[in-house]
This record gives C-alpha cells, structure tokens and sequence, in this order.
C-alpha cells in the first residue's frame, strides 16, 4: 500500500524539522511544496506532500505518522 501525508506547519523551522523527521523514518517527498498566508492568523504556512510504501492494507484508523 502506497501511503500518503500531507505535513503543514507554520513557516518556521519546525516545518524543516518535520519534514525532515518523515524523511528519517522512510516516507519520500511527494510534488513540490506549498507555501500560503493564513490570513486569519497572520502568518506564513508550508505544506508538503509525503509518501511511503507499507505492508498491509488501507486501515482508516491506523495513525499515519506512526507508519
């Protein structure tokens, strides 16, 4: 199964470090990232697709940052 995350953050290292700790755990960039004003909270967002391929089936309970 080909398992798919968008991880979102604001425009702060934290989004890197996010990024980055999927990239450890085996999840691969998926398309370009995204970048948006969040106008309601006045600040810079990021987003970037990932995905991985896992054993199993598609389970709508199953955490998938924990894949």
């Amino acid at each position: 199964m080909l398992a798919y995350r968008l991880l979102t953050e604001d425009d702060t290292s934290a989004f890197c470090h996010k990024v980055t700790e999927a990239l450890d755990k085996g999840w691969s960039l998926h398309g370009s990232p995204t970048y948006a004003f969040d106008a309601k909270r006045g600040v810079m967002r990021c987003g970037q697709a990932v995905v991985k391929e896992v054993e199993g089936r598609y389970d709508p309970e199953q955490k998938l940052g924990q894949l």
